[in-house]
């Protein structure tokens, strides 16, 4: 199979197993364990605890951003260690944006939070119903999967959410395209972002940046207005 029938096949047959079998809540804070555990292992410019079938090594662009910002040294660090047993989580069914966040922002900096609240919802549903030359496709579950594996990446969980969905979903080389444009878009080449999903049109890729994007900045959002929620109260 081709990387896209492989991958509308694994979707298919996703939805199939969600009918039939349900995971239990225990199966699924396992899954997100293991699957937040990977991604600190996952490493931006393609080098990888996975086996990849290529390096990126060669290209990898030492941008100097240092004239765009105040503090050269502001970067994005690993929300733990690796090694470490017991990796923090931050449940979002305890804290989300709509029932949460959304609100306090507004009260920050007056309807704020109505236009980041469309520009996420705008961007998560965004979808032309296609995948490369397949029309009529439901791709719910593969922007979900994209989207919540950043906030995976970010200690984030949902405890309604499968993260089987994500391993199966997003392939190795993805993982590592996802963790550089999300933590390190400076070092982001063209040749990461043609060696994922071959198949599928531009627009297609862009919408997948663009997601990414989104769902660090919500993430972001959410860790800050936790904080200024517990110190207002």
């Amino acid at each position: 199979l081709s990387e896209l029938e492989a991958l509308m096949e694994r979707m298919k047959r996703l939805q199939e197993d969600k009918e039939d079998d349900e995971a239990s809540q225990e199966e699924m804070a396992t899954r997100f364990e293991k699957e937040k555990k990977e991604s600190l292992l996952v490493i931006s410019g393609g080098i990888s605890a996975f086996p990849v079938p290529f390096s990126f090594d060669d290209e990898i662009v030492s941008t100097d951003v240092s004239r765009y910002i105040e503090d050269p040294g502001f970067g994005y660090k690993d929300f733990a260690r690796r090694g470490e047993d017991h990796l923090p989580t931050f449940r979002a069914q305890d804290y989300t944006w709509e029932n949460h966040g959304f609100s306090l922002v507004n009260r920050l900096y007056s309807d704020i939070g109505h236009l980041l609240d469309e520009k996420f919802r705008m961007v998560y549903n965004l979808t032309y119903n296609t995948m490369a030359t397949h029309e009529d496709v439901d791709t719910t579950t593969l922007r979900r999967a994209l989207f919540n594996y950043v906030h995976c990446m970010y200690g984030i969980r949902y405890d309604d959410y499968d993260y089987g969905e994500v391993n199966q979903l997003l392939e190795r080389s993805l993982k590592v395209y996802i963790k550089t444009v999300t933590c390190y878009p400076e070092r982001t080449t063209k040749r990461m972002y043609d060696s994922y999903w071959r198949q599928f049109k531009h627009s297609e890729k862009v919408h997948v940046n663009l997601l990414l994007m989104e769902a660090r900045m919500q993430a972001e959002l959410l860790y800050a207005l936790r904080a200024i929620t517990r110190h207002l109260t």
